[in-house]
Formats: C-alpha cells, sequence, structure tokens
C-alpha cells in the first residue's frame, strides 16, 4: 500500500513569534509557512484593532506575500452569564476584521461557567449561544472553528460532538487541538477522531504531557500527534495546519513562544507531516 500523499497549508500564530507583525511575518516565511493566524497585533488583541491598524496590517502580510489562514478571536472566552447579545457583537465586530483580512475562518470557543457550576447545568445556554454565533457567521458567509480548550463547556469530544450536532450549522465546524485534549485527560486520536471528524475543518498543531498538561513539540507529549496526522492524510484532509507552540510561556488569552522556541516546534511538526506523507505548502 502506498503513503497517502497529502499537501497541507502552513501557518501559525504570528504572536507566539513577536507583537510586531513585520517580525512576525519574516519568522512564519522562514519556515515555510503560507499564511499567519491573526491573534494580536502590535500586543493589541484581534477583537480590539481599529480598522485603520487592521488596514495595517493586511498591508504589511501583502507584502510580505503571507495570507490569513483564521482570526484566533477570544469570543466565548468568557463567563456562560453574560447575555447572549455581548459576544454577538464582538463576533459582529471580528467579521468586519476577518473580511479585511481576506479569510473566512475565526476561532472561537465555548464557554466558562461560574464556580459551582457543573457542564451540565449551563449547557443549555452554551447551545443558545452557540446557535446564535452560528447564525450571524452564516449570515455573514465566514466559519466558526471551535477550539477545545481546557476548562469551556466544549473541552472534550463527547461535548464538542454535542455542540456540532445540537447547532447543527456548517458555519461551525472544529479546530482541533491534540494538546488541549490532553491537559483534560482524553488520549485525542484514540478516543476523539473517529467522532469529531466528520467536523474537523482545521488543525492546531501542538503536543501535551498527560501528566504535567505541559505544552511539548510535536511527537514529544502524548497527543497522539503521529497518528492524528496519518489518519487526516489518509482521510484527504487538505486544510490548515497551524503552529501555537506555547513553548515560552503562556497567559490567559494566548501564549508566546518566541522565534527560536517557535522554529522548534515548526521543525518538530515538519518531521511528523513528512514522516506521514504530507508536504507543507
Amino acid at each position: 500500500m502506498t503513503q497517502p500523499h497529502a499537501v497541507w497549508n502552513l501557518s501559525g500564530f504570528g504572536d507566539e513569534v513577536d507583537p510586531d507583525p513585520t517580525i512576525q511575518a519574516a519568522v512564519l516565511l522562514a519556515l515555510g509557512a503560507s499564511h499567519i493566524e491573526v491573534r494580536s497585533a502590535w500586543g493589541t488583541n484581534v477583537s480590539e484593532l481599529a480598522p485603520a491598524d487592521v488596514e495595517r496590517l493586511k498591508a504589511i502580510l501583502d507584502e510580505k506575500g503571507l495570507k490569513v489562514s483564521a482570526v484566533a478571536s477570544p469570543i466565548g472566552k468568557v463567563d456562560v452569564t453574560l447575555p447572549v447579545e455581548h459576544e454577538v457583537a464582538r463576533l459582529r465586530q471580528i467579521i468586519s476584521v476577518a473580511q479585511a483580512l481576506e479569510t473566512k475562518y475565526i476561532r472561537i470557543f465555548s464557554f466558562y461557567r461560574a464556580e459551582g457550576q457543573s457542564q451540565e447545568d449551563i449547557r443549555d445556554a452554551v447551545m443558545e449561544r452557540m446557535s446564535a454565533l452560528a447564525g450571524v457567521a452564516a449570515a455573514a458567509g465566514v466559519v466558526l472553528l471551535h477550539e477545545n480548550e481546557k476548562g469551556i463547556f466544549g473541552d472534550t469530544p463527547d461535548r464538542v460532538l454535542d455542540i456540532m450536532e445540537t447547532v447543527n450549522s456548517p458555519a461551525l465546524r472544529v479546530a482541533w487541538d491534540n494538546a488541549n485534549f490532553v491537559q483534560v485527560g482524553v488520549k485525542p486520536y484514540t478516543e476523539g477522531y473517529a467522532m469529531l471528524r466528520p467536523y474537523l475543518e482545521y488543525l492546531q498543531v501542538k503536543d501535551a504531557i498527560a501528566t504535567t498538561g505541559e505544552v511539548v513539540p510535536s511527537g514529544e507529549g502524548d497527543g497522539e500527534l503521529d497518528a492524528t496526522i496519518a489518519a487526516l492524510a489518509a482521510d484527504g484532509y487538505a486544510g490548515f495546519a497551524s503552529l501555537e507552540p506555547h513553548l515560552a510561556s503562556a497567559h490567559e488569552l494566548g501564549g508566546y513562544s518566541g522565534p527560536v522556541a517557535f522554529g522548534v516546534a515548526a521543525r518538530a511538526f515538519a518531521g511528523l507531516a513528512a514522516k506521514n506523507g504530507v508536504t507543507l505548502a
């Protein structure tokens, strides 16, 4: 049997390299990326970027020849007791950013619960909000990518599936993150891949060690990245692989690696990709 050959578009979280988009772009290009994932620029989160700054960012990326794979928004990384309209309004603003940057993908989350609440307690409120967000996205022609972040409602494969089946919108898909699953005690490929593959539209690349939750380069942790990459290649996945190394430090709305650690993460992933017949472009 011949090994499958797949071509994936390599991207990465620019703000893990440096706050300056010019440096972000230079490093990503040096690592062979064709795209960048935009979470913040000049230290300002994408949800708060002024239109003039979005234009300036687009001009820098155009000059470097980098396209935007996704806008990594903080939508849904808030307490579920906030009114539905709170995140809907923020999403409308971020959609304008995504459109200006010429990407159809916006990363989102599925809400935190208050202390003393169970995930089941907030399920209906989560579904109401995710459905509202998906409706706005569908009307605007963009696709929301739900990231399985630790601690939100959709942090385990079964609850991510619950969201996808309940909302049931082509404007809501899965951004798959192996490391985040590890951090909630899940074996990503073994326990989640078959269940979520029909909805999987974006790969966020990081790995983690199960005993400590520490984020490590691809293949050095318990994230089953080798098996995941092999399965995606065999399935004909042809989307983005976005590096989110988190190797130096992490903070509430993101992480940081710096250029050197980012390069370590990129090379580790490239090795696994090549082993499984995947070309990164």
